[in-house]
């Protein structure tokens, strides 16, 4: 029953990456059909960004409340009927409304299967299910493409992409008693999930090294989302490259991810979370060196690859060693604010570069990952002494 609940929050997450990546791919189509300005994008990812900071900083609390299974299920009936308005929707604002729902409910299902995952199951299965959102990712793009290029509208590759998150409800909410069971994780520790008052957030941040942890989150993915929106832009600016041959060459920062991810499962049998965590910091180091040395379109393209595989094992593995730093008690609490700092980083730092790059130069974009690299290791390695200080 156990390993059935598993591969249901697999599904899950490949389901919370479907529409991920939906935006970006049909946004050429429905720019257009809106009469708005291309720059429109961003404003219906900064509803849905600050939607999910809300509720993971809310998921302490619901999840306390109504449990784990609860929360997912809810939360993704709320991405499934934000998903058919979507399809629905022929104006901007109708888009800007119905991404209220969405970015609710994607930032409660994000931080409460993680948490459940990282107090019941080993580290190799958080890996394995940040694989499986990349996945699901990588699989929107072709359910929009397959609507486009058969003669059908964005509306409808929004309408498939709503249809499988209401199958996926129908079968989280018949998998509930799964959740009710009392389960003991790996490392022998009760699930205290249900027994412990939610904490505010000036008791959070009395935590020692939550301060650190929420930083090193935002290094992580304002790192992530500034190279997978600008790389492209670099390969073209920089190394003279084609756009379609930049576009090849930057997916492969994704590819690296999610591969990189699949693998990192079979890697934690060897090493623990901080060694993971380290590792992937040294990956991708090393591919900023080659994107800094001129060396020409060769050097960047595998720094790009190198960049996406030392992604790979940070997000999980210092998510899946919460409950051991933090305590089982405060664990959702942490990830909540973990994810929260996540979003602010994705939201804010690759416009920050946009910013110097249309400035100054976008040479820039190797230095300016370098800077974010450097905090995120010297917050990380600053919360596991305060961590280490206070056991």
């Amino acid at each position: 029953m156990f390993q059935l609940l598993l591969i249901i929050i697999y599904f899950a997450f490949i389901s919370l990456g479907l529409p991920d990546s939906l935006l970006g791919s049909a946004w050429p189509t429905m720019y257009q059909e809106f009469s708005v300005p291309v720059s429109y994008a961003g404003g219906i990812s900064m509803i849905i960004a600050a939607g999910t900071i809300i509720s993971s900083l809310l998921s302490d609390r619901l999840t306390k409340k109504f449990g784990t299974g609860k929360v997912t299920a809810v939360s993704v009936l709320m991405t499934a009927v934000a998903l058919f308005g979507f399809s629905i929707s022929h104006s901007y604002i109708a888009l800007c409304l119905w991404s209220i729902p969405y970015g609710l409910g994607a930032g409660s299902v994000d931080a409460s299967l993680n948490n459940y995952v990282a107090l019941h199951y080993a580290s190799r299965h958080m890996s394995w299910l940040h694989c499986m959102w990349g996945i699901g990712a990588s699989l929107g793009p072709y359910i929009m493409g397959f609507a486009l290029t058969g003669g059908q509208s964005w509306n409808m590759g929004y309408r498939y992409i709503a249809i499988l998150q209401i199958a996926l409800t129908a079968i989280l909410i018949f998998s509930l008693p799964l959740w009710k069971k009392q389960e003991v994780n790996d490392t022998g520790q009760n699930d205290l999930e249900a027994k412990t008052r939610p904490l505010s957030f000036s008791q959070i941040f009395k935590i020692a090294g939550a301060k650190e942890v929420m930083i090193t989150f935002f290094c992580y993915c304002a790192l992530e989302q500034t190279t997978g929106l600008w790389a492209s832009s670099y390969l073209v600016l920089r190394q003279g490259l084609s756009a379609e041959t930049a576009a090849r060459y930057a997916s492969l920062f994704y590819i690296g991810i999610t591969v990189g991810r699949a693998f990192s499962g079979f890697l934690t049998l060897k090493l623990n979370d901080t060694q993971m965590v380290r590792f992937g910091q040294g990956l991708i180091l090393f591919g900023i060196v080659l994107l800094l040395l001129p060396l020409g379109s060769i050097s960047a393209l595998s720094g790009l690859i190198s960049v996406g595989l030392g992604c790979a094992p940070i997000y999980p593995s210092i998510i899946h060693s919460t409950p051991e730093h933090f305590g089982s008690d405060k664990s959702q609490a942490m990830i909540g604010v973990q994810m929260a700092s996540a979003y602010v980083g994705t939201c804010f730092m690759p416009p920050i570069f946009g910013f110097i790059a249309n400035h100054i130069n976008i040479s820039l974009f190797p230095i300016y990952l370098l800077a974010i690299l450097a905090v995120m290791v010297a917050m990380h390695e600053k919360m596991l002494s305060k961590v280490v200080a206070n056991k």
